[in-house]
């Protein structure tokens, strides 16, 4: 074998019995998972105990606009509307070259992180398709390490905006993956009804993936997730399409969300929350009691609806803050959702992980023989650990090569008559 992690300890996700196990890699897949391999290999991690996971999965970002904190001027109401019109600024001046450079830096932050595959939606509303382009290149050169999935996002509106449908098509030819909307942008309600029908008819015809950022509002009449359902039904698109922020929901009538949940599951449209953005973007307007903003996601998860957590924005227009950590991103979650119960946290973990891979379709994706040889060594016995530390990632595995180690955390203490050094776990006895 290529590579050998001896003594891991796998997520709830992925155990198929107790107790450590090792795992044995050879030509980037994983070909057996068992207690105690008796195989040899060019290289063995010794994982001690330390949780194993499948490499961490962000179902939704923003990878034109990363990094770009500051260009031409910082957000300085922090709301989402200025910083789609800083957006809007800062487009006439981006250069291609710029695009790649900082979505590269970027793609380097995210490998550290153990975060290997990426959903990232790109602004189609340029004529020149500056960012299209850009991106394209930037999925072929981290295609050896890294999975990167394109979204035609008309960001300032599909039926809003001259040519942005044209645009779109045109993206989509030259290879972008999925198709984006924002119907709750759009002049009317009536026009975002409209879009959303026109951009799931276009998806069902070419047999694509649809990923609508979706009632992203205060407003509890924003329901554009109930058309998008009804869209999916219609045309068969069971198990493609998304839905993401939805945050409208946190504020809607609880009468009509009981008959909007059955309605998503019964058409398999899965949701995507974005904790950081959306409780920094959202409920601006309130003064108290503000409202949270994000989406109802231990209700979605309860009907059978597959739920996944974003990260949505690192450093750019609408977030100031951010490096590509998804276990910050199902820290925040966690305690938005308030999803404090075992299981619920477990659930936070699954939704940067194995959730957010189902919404992608990454189907060799996991830890079982056959599965591409993609895993993140955590400085953390289970996946509650992990999140509490927002753990190190002590090695990080692509394609049965390790990419990316980082030390454990350890602080060393000179107190009488306590120990030298502590890890932030919580040792018993």
């Amino acid at each position: 074998m290529d590579l050998i992690i001896r003594r891991a300890v796998l997520p709830r996700s992925a155990a198929q019995q107790n107790g450590p196990v090792d795992i044995g890699i050879a030509s980037g897949r994983i070909v057996d998972v068992a207690p105690h391999l008796a195989a040899a290999a060019r290289e063995e991690i010794d994982a001690n105990g330390a949780l194993v996971t499948p490499p961490f999965v962000d179902a939704h970002f923003h990878m034109d606009a990363t990094l770009s904190y500051g260009l031409p001027r910082v957000n300085a109401s922090g709301t989402l509307l200025e910083g789609i019109a800083l957006w809007g600024e800062l487009k006439p001046h981006l250069t291609q070259e710029a695009l790649v450079e900082r979505a590269l830096q970027y793609c380097d932050w995210a490998v550290a992180r153990g975060l290997l595959a990426i959903r990232t939606h790109v602004d189609v509303c340029d004529e020149r398709l500056l960012a299209v382009q850009a991106l394209l290149e930037v999925k072929r050169r981290v295609a050896p390490y890294m999975d990167l999935q394109l979204v035609a996002f008309p960001q300032d509106g599909l039926l809003r905006s001259a040519g942005a449908f044209d645009n779109l098509k045109r993206a989509i030819e030259m290879g972008v993956d999925v198709v984006g909307g924002i119907p709750h942008f759009e002049r009317t309600m009536a026009d975002g009804a409209e879009s959303v029908r026109l951009l799931c008819e276009f998806a069902a015809q070419k047999g694509l993936r649809v990923d609508m950022h979706c009632d992203e509002s205060d407003d509890p009449l924003s329901r554009h997730i109930e058309t998008l359902a009804a869209q999916t039904h219609r045309l068969g698109m069971q198990g493609r399409v998304t839905g993401s922020h939805l945050t409208s929901m946190h504020s809607m009538d609880n009468y009509y969300v009981s008959k909007l949940l059955p309605l998503m599951r019964e058409a398999g449209v899965a949701a995507i929350a974005n904790p950081l953005i959306n409780i920094t973007l959202q409920g601006r307007s309130d003064t108290y009691p503000k409202r949270r903003g994000m989406t109802r996601v231990p209700e979605m998860l309860a009907a059978g609806i597959n739920v996944a957590f974003g990260h949505d924005c690192v450093m750019d227009p609408w977030y100031s803050l951010g490096s590509g950590d998804m276990l910050e991103v199902a820290h925040m979650g966690l305690h938005v959702a308030q999803m404090t119960g075992i299981d619920a946290m477990h659930a936070c973990f699954d939704a940067v992980t194995v959730n957010a891979a189902r919404i992608l379709g990454l189907d060799s994706y996991g830890i079982a023989p056959g599965c591409d040889a993609n895993l993140v060594v955590l400085d953390a016995r289970d996946a509650v650990e992990a999140i509490r530390l927002r753990a190190a990632r002590l090695a990080v595995v692509s394609r049965g090569k390790v990419v990316s180690r980082a030390p454990a955390a350890r602080a060393t203490l000179s107190l009488d008559g306590r120990p030298t050094e502590v890890d932030f776990k919580l040792h018993r006895g």
